[in-house]
């Protein structure tokens, strides 16, 4: 069985989608709309699962397969390696950037406080050689900002551009992939060009924070440690690679588990490690306490878009964002009314089988959102594969619940507040509408191969 897109004459994940396919049909709500199987499991009967077909190496090229295979602790210890040794022409500086779904996790296998498990953390990587290391919320900030402007401005030229709408998010890697090639160019158009918070911080990395410090940027060694596999091949894409100065925006991108399997490797004592306090893009601490963005287990990209939309567009103040529920819990949608009339109505849609469940409703035309959060991961960023599943390959349940306790305790920040923001838009971008913030903020989504998408999608 092979999924429809599949051009591999077998998929490497055959056996083991045989072996689970009847049990994981059982553990799907199997419930029948109006007398009629739902759109999942028409789906289901036909093709392998979506998660099992971005999972498989078959479609990823040779070269791709080696530059993943060199994303870990070994190639980072051959870094570190170098630096040891007299030859300082070969020596890196070491930065490391940590995404904010990550910091839960560190905090639940630490059994601290995120503000405290993240101190133990910096010093557990600064007694490795690294030496830098940040908080990637600074660049959900930007991402967030520049996600919330484009799409007022899509609204805006709905009736003039067909493009415009709806607008799909961009900070999920697997979901890109799978529209770039699967879903081709009827989709990559209403994709969001604003770069992927890892990605905004690999700019961020490797121009603004490499100039202050009077560094080239290919003497810089950027790790990104994140809580899902599919960072990896996102750090590896063409257009984050500047071949005049042969440095990559992000050079290696470890999993949260692949943090803890080597605090383990170590035999650290949490207890024998110092608090050391993140540093700062600017080279101090200031303004460098901790906080999250609206969302449980996601970036905040809907809420936030939703919040100032409303504002921006029809003069609503949105205090509270009410979710309603579709076919699951990772299917929902939320709508802002005026006399009984929909004004914007935005959709989150979490985990593969919502993506295709999506999909069927852009062919059957029953599509009324503008917007749609998409994650690939149900539950959200939070549940990545790299830090919430256990060795079999099962979420666990009990660590997300834990990691989305901890992560809720930590104070929401609206991004529009953040002064380091603004000092960057002036300092680093020249300004929020120049040239410099769509070159190092924005890119441009394609289907890498136009001819092969034959989805008939009803706008």
């Amino acid at each position: 069985m092979k999924c429809e897109n599949c051009t591999k004459t077998e998929c490497s994940k055959k056996q083991k989608n045989d072996e689970n396919q009847s049990s994981t049909r059982e553990s799907v709500n199997t419930t029948e709309e109006n007398g009629e199987t739902s759109e999942f499991h028409k789906l289901a009967g036909k093709r392998v699962y979506l998660s099992d077909c971005l999972a498989c190496d078959r479609c990823v090229s040779e070269e791709e397969s080696q530059r993943i295979s060199q994303q870990n602790q070994k190639e980072l210890f051959g870094i570190l390696n170098l630096n040891k040794k007299c030859d300082t022409s070969k020596h890196k500086v070491l930065v490391a950037s940590l995404c904010p779904q990550s910091l839960p996790y560190f905090a639940v296998k630490l059994n601290l406080n995120i503000p405290e498990a993240t101190k133990k953390l910096c010093s557990f990587l600064k007694s490795l050689g690294f030496h830098h290391v940040f908080d990637a919320t600074l660049a959900s900030d930007f991402s967030i900002l520049e996600s919330q402007k484009e799409f007022v401005e899509r609204y805006r030229q709905r009736n003039q551009d067909q493009q415009a709408l709806p607008m799909f998010t961009s900070a999920c890697p697997g979901w890109i992939r799978y529209a770039e090639r699967v879903l081709g160019s009827q989709v990559t158009p209403h994709i969001c060009t604003a770069k992927s918070p890892q990605q905004i911080m690999g700019s961020l990395v490797k121009d603004y924070f490499a100039k202050q410090q009077g560094l080239a940027p290919e003497t810089l060694y950027h790790v990104v440690v994140a809580p899902c596999f599919d960072k990896k091949l996102e750090a590896l894409r063409e257009e984050f690679y500047n071949s005049l100065q042969h440095s990559q925006d992000v050079d290696c991108v470890l999993t949260s588990g692949e943090i803890i399997h080597l605090m383990e490797q170590s035999n650290v004592s949490v207890e024998d490690l110092e608090s050391t306090p993140l540093d700062h893009v600017f080279g101090d601490t200031e303004g460098a306490d901790l906080a999250r963005h609206d969302g449980s287990g996601a970036e905040g990209f809907l809420e936030h878009i939703f919040k100032f939309s409303a504002k921006e567009l029809f003069g609503v103040e949105v205090e509270e964002i009410v979710y309603q529920s579709l076919k699951n819990r990772d299917f929902q949608e939320v709508t802002l009314q005026r006399d009984g009339e929909p004004l914007l109505q935005f959709a989150a849609v979490y985990g593969f089988r919502n993506i295709q469940n999506m999909i069927q409703k852009l062919k059957k035309g029953r599509f009324p959102y503008q917007l749609v959060e998409v994650l690939s991961c149900p539950g959200g960023c939070l549940n990545g594969k790299g830090q919430a599943h256990t060795e079999s390959g099962k979420a666990d349940k009990a660590l997300l619940q834990q990691m989305g306790e901890v992560y809720t305790s930590l104070p929401v920040r609206l991004p529009e507040t953040s002064a380091q923001v603004h000092r960057l838009y002036r300092d680093w971008l020249q300004g929020a509408e120049s040239q410099k913030t769509q070159e190092a903020l924005h890119t441009r989504y394609r289907p890498e191969n136009p001819a092969s998408s034959t989805a008939d999608f009803k706008w």
